[in-house]
């Protein structure tokens, strides 16, 4: 299979990237005009001038398939107004060029990023695919994602990635927090009773692969099938590094640190989701809830 990448260079993507090499596919990045050379196929393009290089994409061939993982990083730094003008156009813009450029590439597949942010923030309730959108800023933005991609031409199957929070040493949530439970500082957030839906870096790639190799469309969940809560989380990390967790970050502190958009849109939010369709469909998780994921992620970095 040929597979077009956005967002190459991303934590997940970078993942995705080797999985498929590894299994020999080729991996044709989209990069920017003024990226370094890379080692593989790839295409120019610049999302935010609504740009594609055709002539690349006439010398790199027909793609199987594109994964478009583009999008500036959502808790990368608080929510200003302008930061949160470039999380929108950055992926909205991105999913337009593609869109746009499937049946010039000859893809017949295409797999958009999402997040279980669509959601929004919904205490206890349990959420598969079939629940209602939230109405918060990063709701919002994914409803809007999701639909960019549905502007598809006829023909293409897409599938909607909405993943959760994807755990692994060398990138994302956890690699910031690991330092802190290593020296004992790690605790609760807020009052620690905001649920979380994890899912290993393994399995979010595993699935990924998995909606590329069968005939599934629509949105799908990317979370383990167990969810907990940050107070669960916290014990389950603590217990993982034989380090004490007694100490606690109040909402307030969090909100003078990074924002009260970013804390209440993400870090404290509340969104217990199950990856039915993604179960029913025959995927099989190789972590099935926190403690198997930290467990292997924290042997896999020793």
């Amino acid at each position: 299979m040929r597979v077009g990448l956005s967002g190459a260079s991303g934590f997940i993507a970078t993942a995705l990237a080797s999985e498929l090499s590894a299994r020999g596919d080729e991996v044709v990045r989209f990069v920017r005009p003024e990226s370094p050379i890379t080692s593989g196929p790839s295409i120019r393009w610049d999302p935010a001038r609504g740009m594609l290089e055709t002539d690349d994409a006439r010398r790199t061939g027909r793609l199987d398939a594109v994964v478009n993982l583009a999008g500036a990083g959502i808790g990368d730094r608080r929510w200003s107004e302008t930061r949160k003008d470039l999380l929108r156009t950055s992926r909205l813009n991105a999913t337009d060029v593609i869109v746009g450029s499937l049946e010039a590439l000859g893809a017949t597949t295409l797999i958009n990023g999402s997040a279980i942010g669509y959601y929004g923030s919904r205490g206890d309730e349990i959420l598969d695919e079939t629940s209602s959108p939230g109405e918060d800023f990063l709701a919002r933005l994914c409803v809007d994602w999701e639909a960019a991609a549905e502007r598809a031409p006829s023909g293409v199957r897409v599938a909607h990635v909405r993943t959760g929070i994807v755990l692994d040493v060398h990138g994302g949530a956890l690699a910031r927090q690991l330092p802190l439970f290593r020296l004992g500082l790690g605790g609760r957030l807020g009052r620690g009773c905001q649920w979380l839906s994890p899912i290993s870096l393994t399995d979010e790639v595993r699935a990924i692969v998995w909606l590329l190799d069968h005939e599934l469309r629509g949105p799908f969940n990317l979370t383990a099938p167990t969810s907990l809560t940050n107070a669960d989380f916290t014990h389950v990390m603590g217990n993982a590094l034989r380090r004490p967790t007694v100490l606690a970050v109040p909402r307030a502190a969090l909100a003078i640190a990074l924002g009260e958009g970013l804390v209440d849109g993400a870090l404290l939010a509340s969104q217990r989701v199950v990856p039915t369709r993604l179960l029913e469909s025959g995927f099989t998780f190789r972590s099935v809830d926190a403690t198997s994921i930290v467990t292997s992620v924290l042997a896999s970095s020793n």
